[in-house]
């Protein structure tokens, strides 16, 4: 079975007539806006009627809407042939003609901002108007931020150097990571293999090859720590500068205000999950306790399969184990699923120059979605394909959403794809034999801690590392510093603290996108959110199944506690992120039992 995905649906390559045609008529598109803006809002700084200022508004979704579909399919064909080909030369250079050409709608953008933030009868032109009304919180959250725009000049200035500043650096580290090769002495033979290869080693049976492979991983960082460092300080050192400017009391507040989220729910969530350390302490020092060690677990044991159950799936296995158990939660999830194996949207197979991790694009344009991951056959590989393709289900909840309605913020992203990653384990759990059972389990509550306790640990890094990254660059040596401070914070006394990752910074890519910074809590909402949901689904049956997919449905209209309130959660509420972690404490004290 073809484990690498078709791209063709967007286009055969480079160089056929479509893309090309399609990159000139994005440039006609920018051109479109451009003299739409001069003509319409040059000097205007209010409507002079409400059938004028429904118009103009009107007229800016339409041109918005349009380009943002061409705009995607050749930023996501580009995109999506680098993540699998760091060395494609067309790929790279088509990436950047992309983002200088999207550089020329700061002007017409920032303009229809500030035009809307002077409006003083908003709501009365969005009432005048269906359009209007189905794209409101897109309009409303333009009127909420207008206070952080800077100069028609400045905000130029800024997006022009973002793309040899930020987006470089970017660009190196995922160079530097997608072609980094490891060299690991496999049963006596000197290897060279991809670092995804690698770091898939941790999920081995044989506890001699998870040991030789973190070695051999961290041995491999010291290539590229230097480069790595620079990256990350000059793409956090201008995140810093731009987040200053626009009135931002830092990266964190922007962060959060981007998310359509607010400091009160992360305040709480956090708390609650610094409350449900010590029971995450309990399970490492156990998990410890079985392998044989005395002083914690050493990191590169985290992952180290439990019991005698040897989960291997091929491809073809793992499809087909994904589908089924979609198809007890519903039909429409199941069938969505086994079109996107059967119509190669999934690349799958790990090769050199491709990235490592996993992701999913949605493709709004074509209304699809890509997915790459490394499968090995594990069954966590399983559980890896079943999170990105709720991601990918969540893109087709919103496909009759106009393109401005259909990107939804950070927090909920990880909801639908933690979800689906539920249905999976607790279908296996089933179904399993008690040896199994414990494996699972024991899989299941490794994963939680990722989610948990190593984001808080990636949340403490990221937070010290801007703080540091104020006063002067960070070194590669104190970033490792921060990393190891991080872990030890987090895990206490639950990992061995001689046999830590202090290369975690590097081999993270989202410490790397300079429009997305702290990209870690969103991991650990989606997951107390997901448990929260398939608790309602396990008392509430099929007739939550409709209701889960309106929820995804309106995800990019909403802030996130207004989506939450849609199935009747307070996420202002420590109780609800409390509960939630309650379940993962019941799975760990049964595993403690066993």
């Amino acid at each position: 079975m073809n484990q690498r995905w078709s791209l063709k649906e967007l286009y055969e390559s480079f160089k056929i007539e479509a893309f090309i045609e399609d990159m000139e008529l994005c440039s006609e598109k920018i051109e479109k806006i451009k003299r739409w803006a001069m003509e319409s809002l040059n000097g205007a700084t209010e409507a002079n009627s409400v059938a004028h200022g429904k118009s103009v508004i009107e007229q800016y979704i339409t041109l918005e809407n349009e380009f943002g579909h061409i705009f995607e399919k050749l930023m996501s064909f580009s995109e999506l042939t680098s993540s699998v080909d760091a060395k494609n030369e067309e790929a790279i250079a088509n990436i950047e003609k992309l983002e200088l050409m999207a550089t020329e709608l700061t002007v017409p953008r920032v303009s229809f901002m500030k035009w809307i933030g002077g409006l003083s009868n908003l709501s009365e032109l969005i009432d005048s108007s269906d359009l209007l009304k189905a794209h409101k919180y897109y309009l409303l959250e333009i009127a909420e931020n207008y206070k952080y725009l800077l100069s028609e000049k400045e905000e130029v200035v800024i997006a022009k150097m973002k793309n040899t500043g930020s987006n470089a650096w970017t660009k190196l580290q995922e160079l530097a990571s997608s072609t980094l090769l490891v060299d690991i002495t496999i049963a006596g033979e000197e290897k060279h293999l991809p670092l995804p290869v690698v770091r898939n080693m941790a999920y081995e049976k044989d506890a001699f090859t998870r040991k030789n492979a973190y070695e051999a991983e961290l041995n491999s960082y010291k290539r590229i720590e230097q480069s790595s460092a620079a990256a990350l300080n000059g793409i956090k050192g201008e995140v810093i500068t731009i987040a200053s400017m626009r009135g931002y009391d830092s990266p964190l507040q922007k962060t959060v205000l981007d998310a359509r989220m607010d400091m009160e729910t992360l305040d709480v969530m956090l708390a609650a999950m610094k409350e449900s350390l010590p029971i995450f302490h309990k399970y490492y020092r156990k998990k410890a306790e079985l392998l044989g060690y005395k002083n914690g677990l050493p990191f590169y044991d985290m992952f180290a399969p439990m019991g005698e159950v040897n989960m291997t799936y091929t491809y073809e296995q793992a499809r087909e184990y994904i589908v089924n158990n979609f198809r007890k939660f519903s039909h429409k999830l199941a069938d969505f699923a086994d079109n996107a194996f059967e119509n190669n949207w999934i690349d799958a197979e790990p090769r050199e120059g491709k990235r490592g991790g996993a992701f999913c694009s949605n493709l709004h344009s074509i209304k699809a979605s890509r997915v790459m991951t490394n499968f090995t056959g594990s069954f966590s590989d399983v559980i890896t394909i079943a999170h990105e393709l709720g991601h990918a289900y969540h893109g087709s909840c919103l496909e009759e959403e106009s393109y401005l309605n259909s990107n939804y913020p950070m927090p909920i992203a990880e909801t639908a794809s933690i979800f689906c990653e539920t249905i999976i384990k607790n279908a296996a759990l089933k179904e399993a034999s008690k040896e199994e059972a414990f494996a699972i389990l024991e899989s299941s509550i490794s994963d939680s801690g990722q989610v948990i306790v190593d984001i808080y640990s990636r949340f403490l890094f990221e937070s010290a590392l801007f703080e540091k990254r104020k006063e002067s660059s960070v070194s590669a040596n104190e970033l490792k510093e921060l990393m190891l401070k991080a872990q030890k914070d987090a895990y206490g006394d639950g990992l061995d603290h001689n046999a830590l990752h202090p290369y975690m910074w590097i081999c993270k890519p989202h410490y790397y996108y300079g429009d997305f910074n702290f990209y870690n809590f969103p991991y650990a909402f989606g997951l107390l959110f997901a448990k929260g949901l398939y608790a309602e689904y396990t008392n509430r049956g099929d007739a939550f199944v409709e209701e889960y997919d309106r929820l995804l449905s309106i995800t990019g209209k909403s802030k996130v506690p207004d989506i939450t309130k849609v199935m009747g959660i307070d996420i202002h509420s420590i109780d609800f992120w409390r509960n939630s972690l309650k379940v993962i404490e019941k799975e760990i004290e049964e595993f403690v039992k066993l």
